[in-house]
């Protein structure tokens, strides 16, 4: 069932998937709507989501009622079917998304390389991090520097 993201508890489990393009003002209803039935089907699982910066579609689902594996595939169900209306890819998740200014932006590391390279971007540049597991972590250590993130090492 959907619930409200704040009474989930910390160690609710992320399912993160960032889009290869942010969603148009017209499809985000679309995208809400097909969401939300999603989320209300799920009888007996808390479960909450966010659509972080038009382009990352977040799931919370709190440890006290975990999917159950025909749940899990529901969902990669749903993500691909989203896949497939909007023309995006929201399963890749090994490029560098990143904050430049109040724009976010989505390479392929070797072209994420070559920024760091031509110091267009540094150990100070937000990094959009795909490792996060909890609630808790998307809510500190989602965003962080460069420097600090897991893509730290090309610095």
């Amino acid at each position: 069932m959907l619930v409200q993201f704040d009474s989930l508890p910390g160690t609710s489990r992320v399912y993160y998937y960032p889009s290869s393009r942010k969603f148009y003002p017209d499809e985000i209803p679309v995208l809400t709507s097909k969401v939300e039935a999603f989320c209300q089907g799920l009888a007996d699982t808390h479960i909450a989501y966010r659509l972080v910066y038009d382009r990352f579609l977040l799931f919370f689902v709190s440890e006290n009622t975990p999917l159950a594996m025909e749940q899990n595939d529901e969902l990669v169900e749903l993500v691909l079917d989203l896949e497939k209306e909007f023309g995006i890819n929201l399963l890749d998740k090994v490029n560098a998304c990143f904050k430049q200014g109040k724009f976010v932006q989505r390479k392929e590391i070797q072209d994420f390389k070559k920024l760091i390279k031509s110091r267009s971007v540094s150990g100070r540049t937000l990094i959009l991090d795909p490792m996060i597991n909890t609630k808790s972590e998307f809510l500190t250590n989602w965003e962080v520097p460069l420097s600090e993130s897991w893509l730290s090492h090309l610095l």
